[in-house]
């Protein structure tokens, strides 16, 4: 695991990298590799790391560079199957100096030039430097599991890194917000595809390589997700539900085996959900000593979910910590995570994971998690939310006469402010148009499109430009090879909302020192997986059907059975409460207003309906508090936050 950066100068540029300028973009990534670190210069091209030593600790120094010294590499990741291609490029005249995956990437690429992504199986953001070809090549794994981001500037220069922060070291852009992502960001907790919120900095999407030659850059595919038109032809060819089960089973202990690889000590995240759950009941069936467990919670009931963690804990008999976080750790470390995170955090639960890792990096340097299981199967409940409802609606306003919905509507409406019923209601297909920008897109939205054209002031509107917030995600809805609408759904959440749960476990846990892993997401899991008979995702109301059968007899009936929680964070109440300072700070107050981007009257409102505890605008708040944190340390240039509080040392050190 590393942080990798780089430079490459167009001829028309006419400059040549300053190793210093490499130096510097390193060192603000150090905390994702403070182990070690290497450059190398070639003129107009410079590339750089830092590492975080896990495989072949000793002889895995970086940039590394073949045989004749034509061909250099500087890589962040693992590839788990490295080890099965030594013989075979052996065979073919390469001399390993180690016993690293870094050496087989560089052989594959000597062997096979771009096409050497599709043989490597892992997490992996690489680049290449080839010498005789004067090109750079820059890869990303197929779920975007390791990022990667870049600058392609008027003068053909590329500039890249793992963080968005090497980019700015570099001076490869001035840090400004890119209005035409605000929308995206406002809607979706983060932009989706390749935009960020900086002008100019673009991420290279999962699943992509680039490749730069003086100044001109070309992009391409290499990997998908596929469905198979509905699975009909692979369900009646390969038997029961007990055979898709078996096969399914095989590969995930196949991916959990393969995620053990590591010369350092591992553990892994335990929530109590049956996703941490089940990686815990076969991970601890492959070691001989007991595995080591972490897990976060809140002191509040609502948010402290531990006791399904220690159940799992004592049932597989793991060395277990956790880490109670209180609200003056949360807030007196945000800031600074925002920071690691480049943007606003997406989801409050990025505060925990943070402070969990820092919990895992007192005893291992390794952990995995439980990422991607509910975009692979169904996990949640807007998927069959929105399958219900727009199944229902479409047959409700075909039949049922407009004078009655528009009264069935009016009582909906007319339900107390507060009420529950209310807020349920006005979510359904009984108060809503049938088709998917309604059901799922604003339903589900942060800022709706209705409430951002009342959050955004003119100027700002002036500046996003007509910009359709849901853009993205309707285009991938349109490209996929599903026919189903759940397929359909997924295919576009694995696109675009699971690489910010990827970006957001990336970067806290490597904001920590260490290295995460996701079993769930390994590209041949994923694909058996896509292909599943949907009734073995979500079967009625039974969401990760093939999980939990699995699970059956391994894990305890009160996980398998449990509802998903995701991970609660109390910050709504928080901001309700005793830290709602916070809010009169960071949205209602001076400076966040002169800003001009957000309304205020809107905002104000918004901020006394959820403090009077009339509406919960929890996710609302949440965002504007995060894209004030963000502007003052990015874009106005605030100094750093101290790393931790004083008040989150201590909770670590009695953890």
């Amino acid at each position: 695991m590393c942080g990798i950066s780089g430079i490459a100068f167009s001829s028309r540029s006419g400059r040549s990298v300053d190793a210093a300028t490499l130096r510097r973009m390193c060192d603000s990534i150090r905390h994702r590799g403070p182990d070690d670190d290497g450059y190398y210069v070639d003129g107009a091209v410079g590339i750089g790391m830092r590492r975080l030593s896990i495989v072949d600790v000793a002889g895995g120094h970086q940039p590394m560079t073949n045989e004749d010294g034509t061909v250099h590499i500087v890589y962040n990741g693992e590839i788990y199957n490295h080890a099965d291609y030594r013989e075979e490029l052996e065979a073919r005249g390469h001399r390993y100096r180690t016993h690293c995956d870094t050496e087989t990437i560089l052989h594959l690429y000597e062997e096979h030039g771009a096409s050497c992504v599709e043989r490597l199986r892992g997490m992996f953001a690489f680049a290449v430097w080839d010498q005789m070809k004067r090109e750079l090549f820059v890869a990303r794994d197929r779920l975007g599991v390791k990022p990667l981001y870049y600058v392609h500037d008027a003068a053909g220069s590329l500039f890249f890194g793992s963080e968005i922060k090497t980019l700015l070291e570099a001076g490869a852009v001035k840090p400004e917000i890119n209005h035409a992502a605000l929308p995206d960001y406002l809607a979706n907790h983060a932009p989706s595809g390749e935009e960020t919120l900086f002008a100019g900095v673009k991420r290279l999407l999962p699943g992509h390589t680039l490749r730069w030659r003086d100044g001109e850059i070309e992009i391409e595919k290499y990997w998908d997700v596929h469905f198979a038109a509905g699975g009909g032809a692979r369900e009646t060819s390969r038997g029961s539900d007990d055979d898709y089960v078996e096969e399914w089973s095989d590969l995930f202990r196949t991916s959990v085996r393969l995620r053990l690889m590591a010369d350092v000590p591992l553990g892994m995240f335990l929530s109590g959900g049956i996703d941490s759950s089940a990686i815990a009941a076969v991970m601890s069936r492959m070691v001989g000593e007991p595995i080591k467990t972490f897990s976060v919670a809140f002191a509040e009931r609502e948010a402290n979910e531990l006791e399904y963690a220690r159940i799992v804990a004592r049932e597989f008999k793991t060395d277990h910590h956790e880490v109670v976080v209180s609200p003056e750790d949360f807030w007196g470390a945000l800031p600074q995570l925002i920071w690691h995170e480049d943007e606003p955090l997406a989801h409050p639960s990025s505060v925990a994971l943070y402070f969990v890792s820092l919990l895992a990096s007192r005893h291992v340097k390794v952990v995995l998690t439980g990422e991607g299981s509910d975009e692979l199967l169904a996990g949640y409940d807007r998927y069959r939310k929105t399958v219900f409802n727009l199944s229902l609606g479409e047959r409700y306003h075909s039949n049922v006469p407009g004078a009655l919905r528009r009264a069935v509507a009016g009582a909906v409406e007319s339900l107390p402010a507060a009420s529950r019923a209310r807020h349920k209601l006005r979510r359904t297909f009984l108060s809503l148009s049938p088709d998917i920008e309604t059901i799922y897109f604003d339903n589900f939205a942060v800022f709706p499109r209705a409430m951002q054209r009342e959050l955004l002031t003119p100027e700002a509107k002036h500046r996003t430009g007509a910009v359709d917030p849901y853009a993205r995600v309707s285009r991938y809805l349109k490209e996929t090879d599903a026919e189903t609408l759940l397929g359909r759904l997924l295919y576009a959440d694995i696109k675009t909302y699971l690489h910010e749960l990827l970006m957001k476990q990336d970067q806290m846990s490597m904001a920590a020192s260490i290295e995460s892993r996701v079993p769930f997401l390994d590209h041949k899991l994923v694909e058996y997986t896509s292909l599943l008979p949907e009734r073995l995702k979500l079967r009625g109301w039974t969401t990760k059907y093939i999980l939990r059968r699995s699970m059956k007899d391994v894990l305890p009936e009160s996980i398998l059975k449990r509802r998903k929680m995701g991970f609660p964070v109390p910050v709504g109440a928080w901001m309700r409460g005793a830290h709602t300072r916070v809010l009169d700070e960071y949205v209602t107050g001076e400076r966040a207003l002169a800003r001009g981007l957000f309304d205020e009257s809107f905002v104000r409102r918004i901020v006394g309906l959820h403090r009077a505890g009339v509406e919960d605008h929890t996710e609302r708040l949440w965002s504007l508090v995060n894209f004030e944190m963000w502007q003052r340390r990015f874009i106005d240039g605030d100094p750093p936050r101290e790393r931790l509080p004083a008040a989150g040392r201590e909770a670590l050190a009695n953890a």
